[in-house]
């Protein structure tokens, strides 16, 4: 069992990785993100899991289901199971600093991927 506090909107905004596991229990996972300028998360569907995502810097647009939305810092949504979704950095020179809620859990447990490149090259990340 694990215990997982912290001051979430400074840890998002100090984080650099492209994904960064903070905390992962039986039912949910807490997830940072910083997406360079230009970057993106890539076209996605989870078959299982609801993801929560919090914008804390920057601006973007996420894509769910061919709909486009403008997000920036304070945004909020949640794209549930089965939606195709993309969350895009709209920014020139901005890092979009975000973290997300999955559930059940998505990732490996403590796994950090400095680069989207990275994250995409771990084929033994995804555990649900």
């Amino acid at each position: 069992m694990q215990f997982y506090i912290s001051n979430i909107e400074k840890n998002t905004k100090e984080n650099d990785a492209f994904r960064r596991v903070v905390a992962t229990g039986q039912h949910a996972q807490v997830v940072l993100m910083a997406i360079p300028p230009g970057g993106e998360i890539g076209q996605e569907v989870h078959e299982i899991t609801d993801q929560f995502f919090r914008v804390e810097g920057g601006e973007g647009t996420v894509i769910v289901d061919g709909q486009e939305h403008a997000i920036s810092d304070g945004s909020a949504f949640l794209v549930e199971a089965g939606m195709q979704h993309n969350v895009i950095n709209t920014s020139p020179n901005t890092t979009l600093r975000l973290y997300t809620i999955y559930a059940p859990p998505h990732h490996t447990k403590g796994v950090v991927h400095a680069t989207k490149a990275e994250a995409n090259a771990d084929t033994d990340d995804h555990i649900g």
